[in-house]
C-alpha cells in the first residue's frame, strides 16, 4: 500500500559478515512440511473467505459491499447531476493506490461524475491539508480521500464537509468526524482479516514451527495496526511453537530501505531465523532484499497487498511464501457509488468492508486479475514457475 520506491542496493557488508562467520542458508533452519499443519491452515483460509473480521475505525460492524449498490433509476438520477469530484490521495504511484485511484475513475464515469483532481501527499499531512484547501477552491461535489494521519488532518476535513462537499474515506477516518453527518461512509479491506491470512501462510510455510521477526508500520494507522494485530494474535493463539522473537518499526517514507535495515539486524542476531512478516507488499520488498544480501534464499516472508514484485517472487516460489490481499479497484469502484448516492439523499452504512483475498503460488496469477481487473503482465506470468 506504501509508495513504491526501487530497492535498496544489496547490504554488501551485512552479506560478508555472514559470510566471514559461515552464517549462510545452511546454518538457517529450515521449514520441515507438516501435514498436519498445513490442513489446519488451509482449513482456517477456507473458513475466512469470503469473510470480514474488521470493525470499522470507531468500532462499527462491517456493512458488505452491495451496501453501496445503485439501481438504474438512481444512476441515471445521478447522471442529471453533473456533479464533479477530487480523489485526495495520502500517497500514490505504487499498485495499491493506482488500482484504488482506477476503480474511482473507472465508476465515476459510468455515473457521470467528474474528477477534477487526483492529488499525492506523498505520506505528508502538511502536504495533505495544503491539497485539500486547494481542492476546495474547484468547489467538488465529493471528495473521496484516506488522511495520512487522522488527527493532523481533521480540521481540513471538517472544513471541507463544512463546504458542502460529500466526503468518503478509504481505510481510514479523521478524528471527530461523524459518519451520515460529517462524511458519507469508510470503506476499506478487511486489513485485520489480511493479517490473519498472512499468520496462516506463514505457518503453513514453517510447517509450524520456528523463530520469526516482524517489521510492523510504526505510526497512528488504522488499518495497519490491524494488520499486525491479525497476524501476531494468530500466530499466537494458534501456532504455539512459531516463537516471534524480534519486532521493528518503520516509519518511512522509505519503507523499502527501512525494512531493509530492520531484516538486516534480524538476520544479523538471528542466524537460525526461519521467517519474517512485513506489513505490506513495500517493505516486504526490503525484507527480500536483505535475504538476498545476506544469503537467505530460504527465509519465509508473509506480508499483505499483492504489488508486481512480491507478486513475482510468489509466481517464481521464492522467499515470498503467501499473503492477504486486498482488492482495491472494487474498493474505488463502492467509494464512487457510496459517493454518487449520498448526492441524491441516499442513506450510506459508516463502514463498509471487502473480505481479504488469500494468495500463494498457486493462485497468484488469478489472484492478480481480481484484484486488479486485468490479465497479469507479461512479467508476472513469465516468471510462474510450475
Amino acid at each position: 500500500m506504501i509508495r513504491r520506491t526501487p530497492l535498496l542496493a544489496a547490504a554488501t557488508g551485512l552479506a560478508l559478515a555472514l559470510a566471514a562467520t559461515g552464517c549462510s542458508s545452511s546454518a538457517s533452519s529450515t521449514a520441515t512440511v507438516d501435514s498436519g499443519v498445513s490442513q489446519k491452515a488451509d482449513a482456517a483460509l477456507k473458513e475466512i473467505t469470503g469473510k470480514v473480521l474488521s470493525k470499522g475505525p470507531n468500532g462499527e460492524a462491517p456493512s458488505p459491499v452491495s451496501a453501496a449498490d445503485l439501481t438504474p433509476d438512481e444512476v441515471a438520477k445521478v447522471k442529471a447531476l453533473g456533479a464533479t469530484a477530487a480523489i485526495v490521495m495520502h500517497y500514490g504511484g505504487n499498485d495499491w493506490a493506482t488500482a484504488q485511484v482506477n476503480g474511482l475513475k473507472a465508476e465515476f464515469e459510468k455515473l457521470g461524475i467528474k474528477v477534477v483532481a487526483t492529488t499525492d501527499a506523498n505520506f505528508k499531512p502538511d502536504k495533505q491539508v495544503s491539497d485539500l484547501e486547494t481542492v476546495l477552491t474547484q468547489k467538488p461535489n465529493i471528495i473521496v480521500s484516506i488522511p495520512t494521519d487522522p488527527v493532523a488532518t481533521a480540521s481540513a476535513y471538517k472544513k471541507a464537509s463544512e463546504a458542502g462537499a460529500k466526503l468518503v474515506f478509504m481505510d481510514n477516518v479523521p478524528q471527530g468526524l461523524t459518519a451520515g453527518k460529517d462524511y458519507v461512509s469508510a470503506v476499506s479491506a478487511d486489513n485485520y482479516g489480511n493479517g490473519v491470512v498472512s499468520a496462516h501462510e506463514m505457518a503453513k510455510a514453517l510447517g509450524g514451527k520456528g523463530k520469526i521477526g516482524v517489521v510492523f508500520h510504526q505510526a497512528d494507522f488504522f488499518v495497519t495496526k490491524q494488520r499486525y494485530q491479525g497476524f501476531k494474535e494468530t500466530i499466537e493463539k494458534d501456532y504455539p511453537d512459531i516463537k516471534i522473537v524480534e519486532e521493528k518499526g518503520i516509519a518511512g517514507p522509505d519503507f523499502a530501505g527501512d525494512a531493509q535495515a530492520a531484516a538486516n539486524a534480524m538476520l544479523s542476531k538471528y542466524a537460525d531465523l526461519s521467517g519474517i512478516w512485513a506489513v505490506w507488499d513495500v517493505p516486504a520488498e526490503g525484507v527480500m532484499a536483505a535475504a538476498r544480501a545476506s544469503g537467505r534464499q530460504d527465509l519465509k516472508i508473509a506480508t499483505e497487498d499483492l504489488g508486481k514484485n512480491v507478486a513475482i517472487s510468489l509466481a517464481k516460489n521464492e522467499l515470498v511464501v503467501g499473503l492477504g490481499a486486498q482488492v482495491p479497484f472494487d474498493q474505488g469502484a463502492a467509494e464512487a457509488r457510496l459517493a454518487a448516492g449520498s448526492l441524491i439523499g441516499k442513506q450510506a452504512p459508516a463502514y463498509v468492508a471487502l473480505s481479504a483475498l488469500p494468495v500463494d503460488h498457486a493462485n497468484v496469477l488469478d489472484a492478480w486479475k481480481q484484484v486488479y481487473h486485468e490479465d497479469a503482465p507479461k512479467e508476472l506470468k513469465d516468471s510462474y514457475k510450475n
